[in-house]
């Protein structure tokens, strides 16, 4: 579904990324593991068309996005849900659910998809008359994540969904992340939170440095020492 091979990435001349290489399947959930400013939100970014690489390709389905604007990837089927979720915090819930189906295809079955957004999340249900900024922020996270299904993507980025949230919530929006990943999308995910996050995740990458330096399943990751002392804590 997707790959990614020898992906380079600047800021300037400061260079986040160095040869990155990534694959994903259909309907898998991966994980990239590693320290702050090691370049897993730098990589999303790429990805989703908001940076540009200065070398190496990234396909998706069979074609090249490496060199095509952010609107086109989104019409192609990607959603990319940014930390924060930057929601319109004076629109109701419902406004900003509607706010993701702006492409032709996800209008046209905008009803369909609320329906079922709404049987998956019954809380945004009950809260959707209600502001964004009125919610707690483990339903704002929600509802961002909420949102970018609304486009009926293919393929769904997330970039550190937990971030800020208290452990109790972390748990509740994880979950919330497995239920989409129950309905067979495919998740790549930046998460803070890396033991309850490797749980839900079917293979993972570790990003040090701005270079992948260990991938593999979910088990191996657990089971790695260096792994569970440095990002697990154990």
């Amino acid at each position: 579904m997707l790959e990614i091979h020898n992906l380079s990435v600047f800021y300037g001349e400061f260079q986040a990324l160095f040869e990155v290489s990534l694959r994903m399947a259909e309907g898998e959930t991966v994980i990239t593991v590693g320290p702050n400013g090691a370049g897993k939100s730098t990589l999303l970014k790429t990805i989703s068309g908001l940076l540009q690489p200065r070398s190496g390709t990234i396909t998706f389905l069979g074609k090249r996005i490496d060199r095509i604007p952010a609107h086109e990837i989104v019409e192609l089927g990607i959603s990319h849900v940014p930390e924060g979720g930057r929601l319109f915090p004076q629109l109701s819930v419902y406004e900003n659910l509607k706010v993701g189906s702006f492409l032709p295809k996800a209008r046209g079955e905008a009803a369909a998809t609320l329906k079922d957004i709404y049987t998956l999340f019954p809380i945004l249900d009950e809260r959707k008359k209600q502001y964004a900024d009125t919610l707690s922020g483990g339903e704002r996270q929600m509802l961002a994540i909420a949102r970018s299904l609304m486009s009926r993507p293919k393929l769904i980025l997330l970039d550190e969904p937990s971030s800020g949230l208290a452990p109790r919530v972390v748990t509740r929006v994880l979950e919330f992340v497995h239920r989409i990943k129950s309905q067979g999308y495919s998740i790549l995910m930046v998460e803070q939170n890396v033991r309850k996050a490797l749980r839900l995740s079917d293979r993972a990458y570790l990003i040090e440095s701005g270079r992948i330096v260990k991938e593999g399943p979910r088990k191996n990751f657990l089971e790695d020492d260096y792994i569970r002392k440095a990002y697990i804590g154990l």
